[in-house]
């Protein structure tokens, strides 16, 4: 009976330290990555990477014409403000919201996705003022307003 114990602990002990050779092979140790810890800067600067990013059907609506302003595709126009950001599209004069996404520290107060002939999006800041996106149809593509 004893060396079965003995037998089960050396399998045991053999069988971890091949688990911790791989992982240490493979890179990520026991506990992850890596004990990194991010700074403020780079923390901020990750953050500021993530929210630049866009969908892959609104990363031309995310960068402007000649003319300065953001061309429309067929999912609907990218508008950005510091509250956050809305994709909406228009069927005629009747403004559609297809999705909205606060920034970080906003939350969305409200919401009047349309199809209407006027469609409105609050985000609120943890502090401060209120962020309202109004927006209406002109010449068929989504036009905001903001009031702040």
């Amino acid at each position: 009976m004893k060396r079965l114990v003995l037998a089960w602990a050396a399998t045991a002990v053999v069988a971890t330290g091949a688990a911790v050779a791989v992982l240490a092979l493979l890179g990520t140790g026991l506990t992850g990555d890596s004990g990194h810890v991010l700074s403020q800067a780079e923390v901020s600067a990750a953050l500021n990477t993530a929210a630049q990013r866009t969908p892959s059907d609104a990363v031309n609506a995310a960068t402007p014409t000649s003319t300065g302003t953001p061309p429309q595709t067929a999912q609907g126009r990218l508008i950005r403000t510091e509250g956050g950001t809305v994709i909406a599209s228009c069927a005629g004069d009747l403004v559609t919201l297809r999705s909205w996404s606060p920034a970080q520290n906003y939350s969305v107060d409200s919401v009047e996705p349309g199809p209407a002939r006027k469609a409105k999006v609050e985000f609120e800041p943890e502090e401060g003022a209120e962020v309202e996106l109004k927006i209406e149809c002109s010449e068929g593509r989504p036009v905001a307003g903001l009031d702040s």
